[in-house]
């Protein structure tokens, strides 16, 4: 309020916290996408933005939360042929990353750079480009925006006006731009599978017996405590009060929100220590799912299966999706969440190749490739402030991005 008990309103020298979303949908799935701009410039930032988009912040006072609707090649670039192009072979340098070699899969995104003697493509260019097809000794890429072809919704929310007015110096921000840098590389081409599983995909830098790398207790977090609280709040968007919850790959804690109430959650985990430790389980039991995928619960069990931060280190995730649909009741909810951390002498292989996008989509494969699931939906949460206090905080200012995958059991699964 100001000194005329009048509810401030932004201006144009106004600066604010806000936070964009982007929903949209594919064929096999919902996608919803928030980017959060802790410093958003009104008069230096706002011109970049649609006109619509505008008229949502401009005026608006601070809780404010709009709405607008955009058709397919609104928001990024349309779509148009002229961005397909076909190279040789031997014209895709797999040699592009110094630490790798890389080989050409049908519906996987490269670097940009990757593509020699491409008019207008240089050596440096990072920007996706996905092939779509392979014939004959030559290779097709699509080097168009990956949701161009795709309607969305955006929403802008403000959640704070900052003390102090803006300069007129820095750099403009395409807030759009940002929003967008990543979405659409979680979705198939068409009715192509993204080739994900050539080139063994599932091995590890350590692939020996997991119960002895998981033998010393590890108390720790593996995100800083904001991604954690945004961990919680989806948990507790997507649980029903008083559900039997199954914690898959458990550990100390299982970020389950107060507001949850569930029934009952049972802990599965690599290590009793930790196990014990968390006073969420009401059971806990040590089993190792890549050594037996197998679940040792009847069917139809609970209600919700959660798996935090641990996605990534399933060497046979296709036989543990389908026993989660098995213990599942129907309308059950299998919701995983991850980040771009991880313990490198035990993920998979294919994870650390991947953009963390296509992590989304590998989950999403996963799914689908189960078959017994529905209301297959993403998110991504991007760009809030790590916390002061973090240990990381000298390497980055940004919070760890939270990605998640969900869906539903659809039937119950023939034994």
């Amino acid at each position: 309020m100001n000194d005329l008990g009048q509810t401030p309103l932004v201006s144009s020298r106004s600066l604010l916290a806000a936070t964009l979303a982007m929903t949209w949908s594919s064929d096999a799935a919902n996608h919803r996408e928030v980017l959060h701009v802790p410093k958003l410039n009104v008069w230096r930032d706002l011109d970049l933005l649609p006109r619509p988009l505008q008229g949502e912040i401009v005026g608006r006072a601070v809780g404010h939360v709009g709405k607008v609707s955009f058709p397919a090649g609104a928001l990024v670039e349309p779509w148009t042929a002229r961005n397909v192009v076909r190279i040789k072979d031997q014209q895709f340098n797999r040699h592009w990353l110094a630490n790798r070699s890389m080989d050409p899969r049908l519906g996987r995104f490269y670097p940009r750079g990757v593509l020699q003697g491409v008019t207008g493509v240089f050596p440096e260019d990072h920007h996706p480009a996905r092939l779509i097809d392979s014939l004959d000794g030559t290779l097709s890429f699509d080097l168009n925006h990956p949701v161009a072809r795709h309607a969305a919704e955006v929403q802008v929310e403000i959640g704070g006006i900052l003390p102090g007015n803006n300069g007129g110096s820095g750099r403009c921000t395409d807030l759009l731009a940002d929003l967008a840098k990543g979405p659409g590389m979680q979705i198939r081409y068409g009715d192509l599978a993204t080739n994900f599983f050539t080139d063994a995909p599932f091995d590890c830098e350590a692939p020996g017996d997991d119960a002895v790398f998981y033998a010393q207790p590890r108390m720790l977090n593996h995100l800083d405590s904001r991604a954690l609280d945004l961990v919680r709040a989806l948990y507790g968007q997507l649980l029903d009060p008083g559900a039997e919850i199954l914690d898959l790959m458990s550990s100390f804690n299982s970020h389950i929100p107060e507001q949850a109430a569930p029934a009952r959650v049972t802990g599965l985990g690599m290590n009793q220590a930790e196990l014990d430790a968390n006073r969420q389980l009401h059971q806990r039991l040590v089993h190792d799912l890549n050594l037996m995928p197998q679940l040792p619960f009847p069917d139809s069990s609970f209600d919700a299966v959660l798996c935090t931060v641990s996605v990534e280190y399933l060497t046979n995730p296709f036989a543990v999706f389908r026993e989660v649909a098995r213990v599942l009741r129907p309308a059950g909810i299998f919701a995983l969440t991850f980040s771009n951390r991880w313990f490198p002498p035990k993920v998979i292989r294919l994870w650390q190749d991947l953009h963390e996008f296509e992590r989304l989509g590998l989950v999403l494969e996963y799914f689908l490739a189960c078959g017994d699931f529905e209301r297959l939906e993403t998110l991504s949460v991007r760009g809030f402030e790590r916390p002061e206090d973090d240990p990381h905080i000298q390497q980055t200012i940004h919070s760890d991005p939270v990605y998640a995958v969900w869906g539903y059991r659809q039937r119950a699964v023939a034994g």
